[in-house]
């Protein structure tokens, strides 16, 4: 089987794609499958895979500067994939680059899937575009029904998206390295490194400092249980163009800026309650993240967060866009420490029911079956129309 895709999300980018994109990579090696990306960026030689990768050219991307977007029309993609004969296109994204894949998938007759990583377009109404809202979903649907598959990582994305018209929905979760993710990596020395005691709890939080990730829900919280008299300190690992304004907002917080392997895993470890305000996830890879760590989760009812946490066991559901609401499931396990270990405790055990062997394996048992299914009739792009 040989595999082409079309995507934007490649290392150096450190988002829930390339974590998804480069554990499928870990799957296709093992499985002998055969794949190339076509891309604007391309990781280093430290990935063993780069030489899979075709860059193409790229332009910044207008919503968020660190992003790029692929320009495939000026540089003969298609002679490159002709000379590949791809099995199957995958395309991750609906951009140009995801078009330039589509066009060219129904020009040779070969069966193309997609999936379906972010809301882009909730995100909208965060950069004060809430009216190209409707445009953006009669899009998604036009190019969504024109591939045989489009693979979402939860429940409620699939439900979402069969709700906005969107056809042969199939669910591709996402997994966790056990390995990685440990509560045995918990080191007291960082809380001594940003002057708590042992005693204190630690609220983290993992992400993109970006306003769709509702981080003033966050700072609302805070003030409220600040005002309540609770001890606590908040950390927060990433960076992003709220970093300045945040930073204005918890004064007492602490910001690590981007982590990365066992410090990442160790600051996860080494907390005490993830607190993740976001509404717009269409899975929530930091979710497994801190379960496979042993800490309990704070979330809210909306996207696929809460196809995650399970409300009363590993985790605390807040109401969405609920300052009040949240701060209340905070305050809970700031109350309950024994509790609060008991919760994370279980969110471990939830985290071992995620693996991404069987997860991508399944994956590639749905391409086996759409390129079967796709020899057996003449492919016709009008039906998708």
């Amino acid at each position: 089987m040989k595999v082409a895709y079309f995507t934007e999300s490649l290392p150096p980018n450190t988002d829930g794609v390339v974590k998804t994109l480069c554990h499928l990579i870990n799957t296709l090696e093992d499985n002998k499958v055969d794949f190339r990306f076509y891309s604007p960026v391309k990781p280093d030689n430290s990935f063993t895979w780069n030489e899979h990768v075709y860059k193409v050219p790229a332009v910044p991307f207008f919503l968020y500067k660190d992003y790029k977007m692929g320009l495939p029309y000026f540089n003969g993609i298609f002679s490159k994939l002709d000379e590949y004969r791809p099995d199957m296109i995958h395309i991750v994204s609906p951009t140009l680059l995801g078009l330039y894949g589509l066009n060219y998938a129904h020009s040779r007759n070969i069966p193309v899937v997609t999936s379906y990583h972010t809301h882009f377009v909730s995100y909208f109404s965060y950069f004060g575009l809430s009216g190209l809202e409707k445009v953006g979903w009669n899009f998604l649907q036009w190019f969504h029904n024109r591939c045989l598959k489009t693979y979402v990582p939860s429940p409620s994305a699939c439900q979402e998206l069969e709700t906005r018209g969107i056809q042969n929905v199939e669910l591709w979760q996402r997994g966790i390295e056990l390995d990685r993710f440990s509560p045995s990596l918990r080191n007291n020395e960082l809380k001594s490194a940003i002057g708590v005691d042992e005693d204190c709890p630690v609220l983290l939080f993992v992400g993109r400092l970006i306003n769709h990730k509702d981080l003033n829900d966050l700072v609302d919280a805070h003030h409220l249980l600040n005002a309540q008299g609770f001890k606590y300190k908040i950390v927060i690992v990433g960076d992003g163009p709220m970093r300045n304004e945040l930073e204005q907002k918890l004064p007492q917080a602490h910001f690590t800026g981007y982590q990365y392997g066992q410090d990442l895993a160790r600051w996860y470890a080494s907390s005490d309650v993830f607190v993740f305000p976001s509404t717009t996830e269409t899975f929530g890879n930091v979710i497994l993240e801190a379960f496979a760590s042993g800490i309990p989760a704070v979330g809210v009812a909306k996207g696929g967060v809460a196809d995650i946490i399970n409300h009363g066991r590993d985790g605390l559901i807040a109401k969405p866009n609920d300052p009040v609401d949240f701060a209340k499931q905070i305050s809970y396990f700031l109350s309950h420490p024994d509790e609060r270990y008991q919760y994370g405790r279980i969110a471990r055990e939830t985290a071992k029911t995620y693996s991404w062997k069987a997860i991508n394996t399944r994956l590639l048992q749905s391409y086996e079956n759409v390129i079967r299914a796709s020899e057996s009739v003449e492919f016709n792009p009008e039906i998708y129309n």
